[in-house]
């Protein structure tokens, strides 16, 4: 089991920034597993509640394949 971290830049004309701030940080456990069910089956906290310093479990779902363009 590791650690991953990463940033992402969204651009966006159809919510306001702090909306997409809340949508995409503070209720991303519910939010990206609706947005993508093909690859993400759930987040669930394992420590904290949701805060700095928070844990979470992300439930990938059979076969899915999360990838980084990144280099």
């Amino acid at each position: 089991m590791g650690t991953t971290g990463f940033s992402k830049e969204f651009r966006t004309e159809v919510l306001a920034p702090a909306k997409m701030f809340k949508a995409l940080i503070l209720d991303s456990h519910t939010f990206i597993p609706k947005v993508m069910p093909q690859s993400i089956k759930s987040i669930e906290f394992v420590e904290g509640d949701g805060g700095a310093g928070s844990i979470n479990l992300t439930n990938l779902t059979e076969g899915s394949q999360i990838r980084s363009d990144e280099k």
